[in-house]
């Protein structure tokens, strides 16, 4: 009987201090995030490279030869193609990093997708070749695995390429400073 005195008084006393939680409604929450983004400041403009262009090029003009009339000084310099253009490779841009990412990627996952179904033909074609009595029929079954896993070979080595592309890669673009975020 104590016990069970003892049990109602500590559920009695624990039960006091409990209140009830009143859960905020949808509409509550959304006018205080509104109230939020008010006071927010607009971001600053945020640069881009391709914001600033391309620096001009500053080429040290000839010496004037006293000899030569001005004009001439001046139009080897004119007659020269602009330095700039000669590096005009693609853009290496946020699109430019993630689509060289995401096909390095796709053509890795193509290849172990490719290897895994060619073990799976491999484990059938054991599979048939032990329970297979003619040996003509045997013949044809180990030729048959003996190509597959000469393809297989090829798709391992080929996803050791790939890995390797992903890690040249993955270097390239630490050295270019390239966000983490472009190669997602």
């Amino acid at each position: 009987m104590r016990v069970t005195a003892l049990f109602c008084a500590v559920a009695v006393l624990a039960c006091a201090g409990v209140r009830p939680v009143r859960a905020q409604s949808l509409a509550d929450i959304a006018k205080q995030e509104e109230e939020r983004q008010k006071k927010v400041r607009q971001p600053a403009k945020v640069y881009t490279n391709k914001d600033l262009g391309t620096p001009p090029t500053v080429t040290a003009a000839p010496p004037a030869d006293p000899a030569k009339p001005a004009d001439a000084a001046a139009k080897p310099a004119a007659d020269k193609p602009a330095d700039d253009k000669k590096d005009a490779g693609p853009a290496k841009d946020q699109k430019y990093w993630s689509e060289r990412k995401k096909a390095l990627d796709a053509k890795l996952e193509r290849d172990r997708v490719l290897a895994d179904a060619m073990q799976s033909r491999i484990n059938g074609l054991t599979t048939d070749f032990a329970a297979r009595s003619d040996p003509a029929q045997r013949a044809v079954i180990e030729r048959d695995r003996q190509r597959a896993v000469a393809e297989l070979d090829g798709l391992t080595k080929s996803i050791k390429d790939d890995q390797k592309a992903l890690a040249d890669f993955d270097e390239e673009a630490r050295k270019a400073s390239v966000p983490p975020g472009w190669l997602r």
